[in-house]
């Protein structure tokens, strides 16, 4: 049996423990041979009472190759239907073998690790931290498709079952087995084995114990079929919330929701799962679906596993945190910071402003109680993590102490000068700037070595991104702890070398300035704003740019020129910046929160502003793909320039970060992966075409052209 440990008891119940080559069981060319072997024997053991699935990993079973899958390119669908289907009738076997089976589940059944749980008649979960249960594939742009999609809508109903097919959630194992996934939970991993083997001696020679839901004629669906009157609305609405998430850009959800309505209908059991089997074929190959698997499988893994991190630095924890500026971003790190059990000193200048910060984090405790994700007394813990003071004495024997201060360098030059010396001996020193240099900033700093960016992504307790700014003379250790506290409080962190605005910000402002530029050529805003949507931004440009004030923008371009980091007569959009400043300074449209922006904002909504008539221009029209690709390839191309400049100092953090920090649509598998997919010559051919039309800043880089 290879790596697929068969032991027979003398109760003639099997137990078969996965222990594949490598460090997890995966569904692979090895899984394929090993599970046909396991199912022949069974189906041809003699005395057979009963069979335990367990595994020898930490993992339970960690699903689907993704390697082999990556690779698969169209025209070899049918292989892919054809593979899944004999994996299939494995699984029916098993489910017709006559007696019951059992997994028994040590820890993560991830995607096809819960299918293969899902084939077995009873299913029973440690409870312990590693133990997670669920459907991941949607994530990563594919469906599941050893007939995931099929038996969750059986056992669940359409509506029990799309929180788990068609958002991909994974749940601990109290929580499966409130919604339905499993049958029962036990406290260790010791006890599974005798646990499951107590189960099927209760249940010998009782046919039911060995009968699927699916196979029992009088059994039906939870919530009904889904062509009766009752269903057809909830399909509709449910197909319509879908539209709106995905914009007809990922298409894994919507075929998804096709075959969870067939399912649940009329279609029979087999004849649902060779659907979903088809599907699943004429996704894989799909350019969504490398990106997406490239970007938050492989992508996300290297990043979030130390791929930028200094390997010869001892990990470390932040025992002591202090944060100078109780604001929008302080409150949030803070809050980030107390919930990862950190001690924090939050420091304003008034014990007001600290007081106010500290009451951010308790409104978040609040609806985490009210919610029931925490207990009264876990909330009230955390709060008392958070010290709010005006005092710097405060701050004494910090190991961090991040500034987010006003973006201005004379505000954080004198908050440094003031602080630095409250640090721990070994204390490092972390600027929340967006925008300004690290080196910059770290002249004033008696030990510029321990000093870097962490540029966080507001609304802190929301977005999962950190900046990591390595500055001239930031030291290796430096950027080993910052790597270190990011995971320390959850947060993903990308490795950027100092440069004006770094990589996000430099990055986002591009297509933000490419919107206002078409505005200033004369196109319908509205129909720019929709436009960007369409591609898959999650905000349209122009809502974005009053979200992050106009005024604002023009601060940072006025103060970068100001520095001397960078020329104004080198701005690429001129007139874009124009009609922001005129906008500020002669009608007073700072943005969302200071009396509007490009739009008007009311109770009842928003509408856009009248005052942009001004720009418009009678036979001003361009293609809907122009107006599209010019917002998407400047933010590829500056990405591109940032990696050429070593700005960026990977592939994965240019991915990951454009997508988590900067709102790159999914789809692109982020801005450095949507060139792969979309082909490099026909990106170049496509940067040229719009240069000739639009202007020298969409010229491809001559790396790019030479790779080409």
């Amino acid at each position: 049996m290879g790596a697929f440990h068969y032991e027979k008891d003398a109760d003639g119940i099997v137990t078969v423990t996965m222990d594949m080559d490598g460090p997890v069981n995966a569904m692979n060319a090895e899984f394929d041979v090993l599970y046909q072997e396991m199912t022949d024997k069974l189906c041809a053991e003699e005395g057979l009472t009963g069979v335990v699935l367990t595994s020898a990993k930490e993992t339970f079973f960690a699903g689907g190759d993704l390697k082999w899958l990556i690779a698969v390119e169209t025209g070899q669908e049918q292989e892919i239907f054809e593979n899944v289907e004999r994996t299939k009738a494995n699984m029916r076997r098993l489910e017709k073998l006559g007696v019951p089976v059992v997994a028994a589940i040590n820890g993560a059944a991830a995607g096809g690790g819960f299918e293969i749980c899902l084939a077995s008649h009873y299913r029973i979960a440690a409870d312990l931290p590693k133990v997670r249960i669920g459907l991941p594939e949607v994530t990563l742009g594919l469906l599941p498709g050893g007939g995931g999609v099929v038996r969750m809508t059986y056992m669940l109903g359409i509506e029990g079952a799309m929180p788990f097919v068609l958002e991909g959630r994974m749940v601990p194992a109290k929580k499966a087995l409130e919604a339905g996934l499993i049958h029962e939970v036990v406290d260790s991993a010791e006890a599974l084995v005798p646990r499951a083997k107590d189960w099927l001696k209760s249940v010998k020679g009782d046919a039911a114990a060995c009968t699927q839901p699916w196979d029992d004629r009088k059994y039906r669906i939870p919530g009904g079929a889904s062509n009766t009157a009752a269903a057809a609305p909830r399909l509709a609405a449910g197909s319509a919330m879908l539209y709106k998430k995905t914009r007809g850009l990922l298409p894994a959800p919507g075929k998804i929701m096709d075959i969870m309505a067939n399912t649940a209908s009329n279609v029979d059991f087999d004849g649902a799962q060779r659907y979903e089997s088809r599907q699943f074929a004429s996704l894989v190959p799909l350019p969504v679906t490398k990106n997406m698997i490239q970007a938050f499988f492989f992508d996300l893994g290297k990043v979030n596993g130390g791929a930028a991190r200094p390997g010869d630095v001892p990990k470390s924890k932040i025992g002591k945190l202090g944060i100078l500026g109780a604001g929008m971003m302080g409150q949030g790190i803070a809050y980030s910071a107390a919930m990862a059990g950190i001690d924090v000193v939050l420091k304003d200048t008034a014990q007001e402003a600290a007081e106010r910060g500290k009451a951010y984090t308790a409104a978040l405790l609040d609806k985490r109680v009210a919610r029931g994700r925490m207990t009264a007394d876990e909330a009230a813990a955390v709060l008392a993590r958070i010290t709010p003071t005006d005092k710097a004495d405060a701050l004494k024997g910090c190991d961090l102490i991040i500034e987010a201060v006003f973006e201005r360098i004379d505000v954080k030059e004198a908050v440094l000068k003031e602080h630095e010396a409250l640090l721990a001996d070994n204390g490092f020193w972390g600027s929340n700037t967006s925008t300004l240099p690290i080196s910059r900033l770290a002249q004033g700093a008696a030990r510029p070595e321990k000093f870097i960016g962490l540029h966080f992504f507001s609304p802190v307790d929301k977005m999962p991104l950190l900046e990591i700014v390595v500055g001239e003379k930031t030291d290796d250790e430096t950027l080993a702890r910052a790597f270190d506290f990011a995971r320390q409080i959850g947060k993903t962190p990308i490795v950027v070398n100092d440069s004006t605005g770094f990589y996000t910000s430099r990055t986002i402002g591009t297509k933000m300035d490419e919107a206002v530029q078409m505005v200033a050529e004369g196109l319908d805003p509205v129909r720019i704003e929709n436009l960007s949507r369409a591609v898959g931004f999650p905000t349209g440009m122009l809502t974005l740019y009053d979200e992050v004030k106009l005024s604002l923008a023009i601060d940072i371009f006025d103060t970068q020129v100001g520095m001397g980091l960078r020329d104004a007569s080198e701005d690429v959009t001129p007139e874009a910046r124009t009609v922001l400043r005129e906008m500020v300074e002669r009608y007073g449209r700072k943005g969302r929160g200071v009396g509007g922006g490009f739009f008007d904002y009311t109770e009842a909504g928003k509408d856009i502003w009248p005052g942009l008539e001004k720009w418009r221009k009678d036979g001003a029209d361009i293609p809907d793909a122009d107006i599209k690709d010019r917002m998407l390839f400047r933010a590829v191309l500056e990405t591109l320039r940032c990696l050429d400049e070593g700005v960026l100092r990977s592939t994965p953090d240019a991915n990951i970060g454009s997508i988590m920090g900067i709102g790159a649509p999914v789809w692109t598998g982020g801005y450095a992966q949507f060139v792969e997919t979309y082909g490099r010559d026909r990106f170049v051919a496509r940067c040229e075409e719009l240069a000739a039309r639009y202007g020298a800043r969409f010229l491809p880089p001559a790396s790019l052209r030479a790779a080409a």
